[in-house]
């Protein structure tokens, strides 16, 4: 008996992965803590990629949920559910031993208090080679390591004082060094410039995104300085546990050959189709629980509900 052949229809394309190419992603990331009786949601379903070699802030009021992000992206905390990888690591998957791995060679680390940066009673030189000791770096390498660090952070000269005969910002740009020894793929700084006055800030920053893109290392830092983020082409805000919004920048030059930063805000749209609307913008429109959309052919529109018996 011979069958009918069927005409099936193609199988609809997949969509592509959240993030397949980036070095960073976290989709619908969740972290809640427990504290005492009262469970703490400090990350609700946070969506993110960032690319290899690039330079990003992150922003966001106190208790965003910023610094949590920062900790699970350097292995020193573990995400609650979502996922979550760095270069090859599966974050919510790794081992002891692979969280230790994963924090010698792939992430370097800088704390907001300088001085948990630093071993008080070890100089410069010693410091920046102590990571490439835990790796088993030959003395060799330690030393060439040690020496190119030195002198692109602009502190060879101090490389036998210790951090009590350091400023701050020579401080921090030992902090740096260090968290560059064993050559991460990754950057992680966590308000880095906060303790700093301004002047040295700027020097600090200026250090980052030179070795951004001296090393190729990919920079993420936290920070709720705006003269900082500013200073980035792709700025990332938090608020209440989720990725709001994003401000990318582009230079430009006009007719008269000037050139000047452009700076456009968008909105994030999560993977359930989930945005957050700037307060002032909802306080503008009077934007409140129940708003209404409509689909035009190249848009939505988004306007108050006037009916407010419904």
């Amino acid at each position: 008996m011979s069958g009918i052949p069927l005409s099936l229809p193609p199988p609809a394309p997949r969509a592509a992965e959240f993030g397949r190419d980036a070095l960073i992603v976290c989709e619908s990331l969740v972290r809640i803590y427990q504290s005492g009786s009262v469970e703490v949601q400090a990350l609700q379903g946070l969506d993110l990629a960032v690319n290899s070699g690039e330079m990003l802030a992150v922003v966001g009021a106190s208790g965003s949920g910023k610094s949590t992000l920062l900790s699970i992206l350097a292995g020193i905390d573990a995400p609650t559910a979502g996922r979550a990888r760095v270069d090859r690591w599966d974050l919510l998957a790794m081992s002891r031993a692979e969280r230790v791995e994963f924090r010698r060679r792939t992430v370097g680390f800088i704390r907001q208090q300088t001085a948990s940066n630093l071993v008080p009673y070890l100089t410069a030189r010693q410091m920046v080679g102590l990571p490439m000791t835990a790796t088993r770096t030959p003395a060799k390498q330690r030393r060439n390591r040690t020496g190119e660090l030195l002198d692109a952070l602009g502190i060879h000269e101090l490389a036998d004082r210790r951090p009590e005969q350091l400023s701050g910002g020579q401080q921090m740009r030992v902090a740096i060094a260090v968290a560059l020894a064993n050559q991460p793929r990754v950057l992680l700084a966590d308000e880095p410039t906060g303790e700093l006055d301004t002047d040295t800030a700027a020097e600090v920053f200026a250090v980052l995104r030179d070795v951004n893109r001296r090393f190729g290392v990919t920079v993420v830092v936290v920070t709720h300085d705006p003269a900082v983020s500013g200073q980035v082409e792709r700025t990332v805000a938090i608020r209440d546990g989720r990725t709001s919004s994003e401000v990318l920048r582009r230079t430009a030059t006009d007719a008269a050959g000037d050139s000047h930063v452009i700076a456009e805000e968008y909105a994030v749209m999560d993977r359930a189709g989930r945005i957050q609307i700037p307060r002032d913008f909802r306080e503008a429109l009077a934007l409140t629980r129940r708003v209404r959309l409509a689909l035009e052919p190249d848009h939505v529109t988004i306007r108050p509900d006037t009916d407010r018996d419904g």
